[in-house]
């Protein structure tokens, strides 16, 4: 597969090389869009019925331009079209904020927006669903007409079901774990950010404000 995938990603390489902006959608014969993998405490992972298409498809869509990062439009596009909130979702401690795929395919053309037939390199993310039940879904009906929630070996990507089937040997088992995360803020000029814990019992120098420290040398 690793070979295979190495081919159908040769475009999307050669896209990163050219000044043109590879999320825009007005960027052809192909361009970047991001999509969530959704998957509850069941294993089964959230698909909606796309209205354009008619497919029965994982959340997702186009970069826009508050968009920070893919992962954060992977994001935004979910809980548009669902009605999942951020607070729902968390990552996963396998993965935490890589893609488990990018995924490449056709889009047929639409003379209603005046768009020419183009490929789309879709980046896709994996989120736990964090309540014990999955919530009511708030479908955004102008582009959403339903949801399912399908089992790994279900899933309608032929690439994504084998990605989630091989990441389940190495748990992925849609059981949300605590997940720890820091922040190293230099100044540049040889300085780190560090930040006092009042809460800890025996701190120095309790309400003490947050402090720039020099690096010890090597």
């Amino acid at each position: 597969m690793r070979a295979l995938e190495q081919e159908a990603l040769a475009g999307l390489l050669a896209a990163l090389e050219r000044p043109d902006e590879p999320t825009s959608r007005a960027t052809l014969p192909a361009h970047i869009t991001c999509s969530a993998t959704v998957i509850d405490r069941e294993q089964r992972v959230l698909h909606i019925v796309h209205k354009a298409s008619g497919k029965l498809l994982t959340p997702g869509g186009g970069y826009v331009e508050n968009d920070r990062t893919l992962l954060a439009a992977a994001l935004r596009e979910v809980c548009e079209e669902t009605g999942l909130r951020p607070d729902d979702l968390c990552l996963t401690p396998q993965l935490l904020g890589k893609a488990l795929d990018i995924d490449v395919h056709d889009i047929d053309a639409n003379p209603a927006k005046g768009e020419p037939a183009h490929q789309h390199y879709d980046f896709r993310y994996v989120f736990y669903l964090m309540p014990d039940r999955a919530p009511v879904l708030e479908r955004q009906d102008e582009e959403v007409s339903g949801a399912r929630w399908l089992g790994f070996s279900d899933v309608r990507s032929p690439t994504l079901r084998a990605k989630l089937l091989a990441a389940k040997a190495q748990g992925l088992d849609g059981q949300p774990q605590p997940v720890n995360a820091s922040a190293l803020i230099h100044d540049g000029q040889g300085r780190y950010l560090l930040h006092l814990r009042d809460q800890r019992e025996g701190i120095g120098l309790p309400g003490c404000s947050p402090c720039w420290a020099v690096a010890p040398a090597a």
